[in-house]
């Protein structure tokens, strides 16, 4: 079973744009009996933010942060995850424009993002990465990005923050990849698919109302030593705080 279950808060993004706004962003999640956040960026100063999170009782377990900053301004990129009380730093995603999409783009990223975990091996930290479906596209070398991932990031400093829904999206089994990075995933995102009615587009929705099998993801994950179970929705059809409360009722009624 999950012991604790957090929010990816790239999903109410819109609520968290003034320090008034994150701290009831803050409380409502607690009441909603998540425990633990990853940051989307952050609006207010990064000192403001983690005393808030820590006055509302949640665990910032990573971040998705200026990827930049790690590369050329790292000492202020560790203050300011000082503030938040995490070492693990987060590139929210890479490669999505199609011209970054190079070979040799790719391996300089992977050194820039090795060079990173390196420096916050010292921490306690690791750098991390969260895919989108582009990473499955084939590349001119017969690879995958996320092939390319897999075999340059280092399995010590690094870990993937493996996302359930563009996994499925791209044609990938989810259970399958958790088994392939076995021990090199912290923070697997728990975000569902399902089909719209309408459209008969693919969909992303709250956790239990669509077609993942959450029973065997969930077993996968915790015998290959995931983490943190982050919600999260990019995009909700209301209030997203509402979609994040059935998302928590779900996985308290059966996972927790």
């Amino acid at each position: 079973m999950i012991d604790k279950i957090g929010v990816q808060l790239f999903t109410i993004r819109d609520y968290m744009l003034t320090e008034k706004d994150v701290k009831e962003s803050f409380q409502k999640l607690k009441s909603m009996g998540y425990d633990q956040i990853q940051t989307a960026g952050c609006k207010i100063p990064y000192k403001t933010y983690g005393e808030l999170a820590e006055q509302a009782g949640l665990e910032i377990i990573g971040t998705h942060d200026n990827f930049d900053m790690m590369c050329n301004d790292f000492e202020n990129a560790l203050k300011n995850h000082n503030y938040l009380n995490t070492y693990n730093m987060g590139c929210g995603a890479y490669g999505i424009e199609p011209q970054t999409r190079k070979i040799d783009a790719i391996e300089n990223f992977i050194k820039k993002g090795n060079e990173i975990g390196e420096k916050l091996r010292r921490y306690g930290g690791k750098f991390t990465y969260h895919n989108h479906q582009h990473e499955f596209i084939q590349l001119e070398n017969g690879k995958r990005m996320m092939d390319m991932l897999v075999e340059g990031l280092s399995a010590e400093n690094t870990s993937f923050v493996l996302d359930t829904y563009w996994v499925q999206f791209s044609g990938s089994d989810v259970c399958e990849w958790i088994e392939k990075l076995r021990g090199r995933i912290d923070i697997l995102h728990l975000k569902d698919m399902k089909i719209d009615a309408i459209t008969k587009n693919q969909k992303m929705c709250e956790v239990g109302n669509g077609n993942l099998n959450w029973s065997r993801i969930i077993e996968t994950a915790l015998s290959t030593g995931v983490k943190y179970y982050i919600v999260e929705q990019d995009h909700c059809d209301g209030n997203p705080f509402n979609s994040l409360k059935q998302s928590s009722e779900y996985l308290h009624k059966y996972f927790m």
